[in-house]
């Protein structure tokens, strides 16, 4: 199973990726591991691309959160059994957030590239309300459950996010019991 968890900062996209890795039994793959160095620092594009690429063709089955469009996104997408796209409201994401940062404060998140402590700051509250919920990345996702509308899953709160990790770690032949 490829799965590959996209959507707004702040929403558990890392969260669902290690949870999904783990009841899948597949390796994970988080892009904040491959985007930043100790210390916050940028790793280099091509460098970016190589861990990308070699992750890609070295899994037959995978978890991969993040959006990161010029890290291999279109064959992310087409490979994916399952996109998981995480649509919370911004002060959802802020909310968990700012939860994050209370439980990782002064450690570096175990989805986070080393030496790299868990902040929030201006840049990233702004980033969260307003920065990444522009237009471009919503006719993204947009297009993006135009083309795949059969492995698409959304996610807009808790109660739906619970019900996408259902679906996804259920096993095969077995449907979901409705209440009533």
């Amino acid at each position: 199973m490829k799965i590959a968890v996209i959507g707004y900062s702040g929403a558990g996209k890392s969260t669902l990726a290690e949870k999904l890795g783990e009841a899948l039994r597949v390796d994970v793959l988080h892009f904040d591991t491959v985007q930043f160095l100790p210390g916050w620092a940028v790793r280099g594009e091509a460098e970016k691309r190589k861990i990308t690429e070699a992750f890609l063709d070295s899994h037959d089955g995978w978890v991969i959160d993040g959006n990161y469009t010029k890290l291999f996104y279109e064959r992310r997408m087409a490979e994916a059994d399952r996109i998981v796209l995480l649509l919370f409201n911004r002060l959802s994401c802020l909310a968990r957030a700012v939860r994050r940062y209370r439980t990782y404060r002064h450690t570096t998140r175990p989805d986070m590239a080393d030496g790299c402590e868990e902040k929030l700051d201006a840049e990233f509250l702004r980033w969260i309300l307003l920065g990444q919920r522009t237009r471009k990345t919503r006719e993204r996702f947009c297009r993006l459950r135009e083309q795949y509308p059969d492995k698409v899953l959304v996610a807009k709160n808790q109660r739906q996010l619970d019900a996408c990790f259902a679906a996804l770690t259920r096993p095969a032949g077995v449907t979901a019991r409705r209440s009533g």
